[in-house]
C-alpha cells in the first residue's frame, strides 16, 4: 500500500508539472533514485504514457489525464484552513476563485468527510487587524494576463491622487502589508513599475499579446533593492 500511495502521488506530481526530475521525486518520497526508476517502469507497464528526456526528467504525454483526485481528510482540512486565511486578504477575485476551488474539493469528498469538514469550518478562525479599506478585484485577471502574455490597460491613481491611464505588460505579483502589488513593464514610462491593485480604478484586458521576456522575481528584487534600499517597494508615483 505504501508503494501504491507513492505511485499515485507521482502521477499527481507528473500532471501538475511539465517536467519532473527523478531526484526531485526521490527527495520528496525519501527513496533512492533506483526506486523512482522502478516506479516509472511500473507506471509505464500499467499503461500510463510516461515520457523521459535524458538529463531533463519525466513527463506525461499530452492528452493523458487522471481521474478525479480524491483528497484525504488532512488535505481537505489544510485547504479549508487556507481558505480562511485567503478570506482575510484584500482581493475579492482571489477569494471568489479559491471558494470555487474549495467547492469542487468538497464535491468529491465522502459524506462522512463532508460532515467532519462542516464541524471544522465552524471551529477555525483567522483574525486580521488590517481593514479592507480599498479592496481590489483585479488579481485574478492579472494572474491570467501574466501567463497569457496579455497587455493590460489600467486606470491608476497614486497615493498623491495623480490619475493616469497606462498600457502595461504584467510580469509578477507579490503580497505585502495586506496589499497585492503588480510588477509590470509600463509602456508610458518605458521601464518596470509597481502598481498597488487596490489603486487600479479600472482594468481592461486588451487583445494584444507581448513577446516573452526573461524575468525572475529574484533578479527583480535584487535590482530594486540596490536602487531603492530604503523603501519596501517602489510604487509608481510618476
Amino acid at each position: 500500500m505504501k508503494r501504491l500511495h507513492r505511485l499515485t502521488a507521482i502521477l499527481v506530481k507528473l500532471q501538475s508539472k511539465k517536467i519532473v526530475q527523478a531526484a526531485e521525486l526521490a527527495n520528496k518520497f525519501d527513496v533512492s533514485l533506483r526506486t523512482i526508476y522502478r516506479d516509472m517502469q511500473a507506471l509505464t507497464e500499467a499503461g500510463v504514457p510516461v515520457g523521459a528526456e535524458a538529463g531533463t526528467g519525466y513527463y506525461l504525454v499530452d492528452g493523458y489525464s487522471l481521474p478525479p483526485v480524491m483528497f484525504t481528510e488532512k488535505e481537505a482540512n489544510a485547504l479549508l484552513t487556507a481558505s480562511k486565511i485567503i478570506n482575510t486578504n484584500n482581493d475579492q477575485s482571489l477569494i471568489n476563485e479559491y471558494q470555487e476551488a474549495i467547492d469542487k474539493v468538497i464535491a468529491v469528498l465522502k459524506t462522512t468527510q463532508k460532515k467532519k469538514l462542516e464541524v471544522l469550518e465552524q471551529r477555525v478562525f483567522t483574525y486580521n487587524k488590517t481593514a479592507k479599506v480599498n479592496p481590489s478585484t483585479s488579481l485574478s485577471v492579472i494572474q491570467q494576463a501574466i501567463t497569457d502574455l496579455r497587455v493590460l490597460e489600467i486606470q491608476y491613481t497614486t497615493a498623491s491622487k495623480v490619475f493616469s491611464k497606462r498600457l502595461v505588460e504584467p510580469f509578477g505579483v507579490y503580497f505585502t502589508n495586506n496589499t497585492w502589488i503588480m510588477i509590470a513593464y509600463c509602456r508610458l514610462r518605458k521601464d518596470y513599475r509597481e502598481f498597488r491593485t487596490d489603486r487600479i480604478l479600472n482594468l481592461v484586458e486588451t487583445q494584444e499579446l507581448f513577446p516573452p521576456k526573461h524575468f525572475t522575481l529574484e533578479e527583480y528584487y535584487k535590482l530594486r533593492y540596490e536602487e531603492h534600499s530604503n523603501s519596501e517597494y517602489s510604487e509608481d508615483e510618476s
